[in-house]
């Protein structure tokens, strides 16, 4: 075999190697004179290239991971955010509702007039109120303040004290002046009362 042909069967034996590889791992180097490929080092090169191209991996990995839990992160804030802003709005909307529930409250509580008006259009008007009142219930508006209630000053506001006989009305509520509300824990308005007082106590 001559020349020519010795350096054909190395061009074949490297180009082989590097289809195989799809790499540039395998040199001339490491090919020696006979043609034959020095395998101990062409195994190190693919090892180190192996565990080079783990790292790589693990870091893409670890970076696919990261942002789909950033993404995921983004989208618990972007709803929780949205609930926020939606309770907000609800919560404005019926703070400006509340006048006209005590409007309707303080005509109903003129028992004497209310009696007077027709009977027809009267029960027309609770019934338009029934249902205000139950779309405010299925948005977790609730109303509080009734006479008998214990004063309490989280929910309550006394705007007088009145003298009384019985023990047992002593810090309760002996008149509602307008009623308090809440939806859900936030109470949206105090009641306004007048409170019980026993000198004895």
């Amino acid at each position: 075999m001559n020349n020519e042909q010795e350096n054909t069967t190395e061009d074949v034996v490297v180009d082989t190697i590097l289809d195989d590889t799809g790499t540039d791992d395998v040199s001339f180097e490491d090919v020696n004179e006979e043609g034959e490929v020095d395998t101990r080092t062409t195994i190190k090169k693919l090892r180190e290239k192996i565990k080079k191209l783990e790292g790589e991996k693990q870091e893409y990995l670890d970076l696919s991971q990261r942002t789909r839990a950033d993404y995921a992160n983004f989208k618990k804030e972007v709803e929780a955010n949205r609930l926020s802003d939606r309770k907000f709005a609800t919560k404005r909307f019926i703070e400006e509702l509340l006048p006209v529930l005590d409007s309707y409250d303080m005509a109903k509580g003129n028992v004497e007039a209310w009696g007077k008006v027709d009977q027809n259009w009267r029960v027309g008007i609770e019934y338009i109120f029934g249902q205000l009142r139950t779309v405010l219930e299925n948005e977790g508006v609730t109303q509080f303040g009734k006479v008998g209630d214990t004063f309490d000053p989280n929910l309550h506001e006394s705007m007088e004290m009145i003298n009384v006989e019985n023990e047992s009305e002593n810090d309760k509520i002996i008149f509602v002046l307008q009623s308090g509300y809440r939806m859900n824990e936030i109470v949206l308005r105090p009641a306004r009362v007048k409170t019980g007082h026993n000198n004895k106590n």
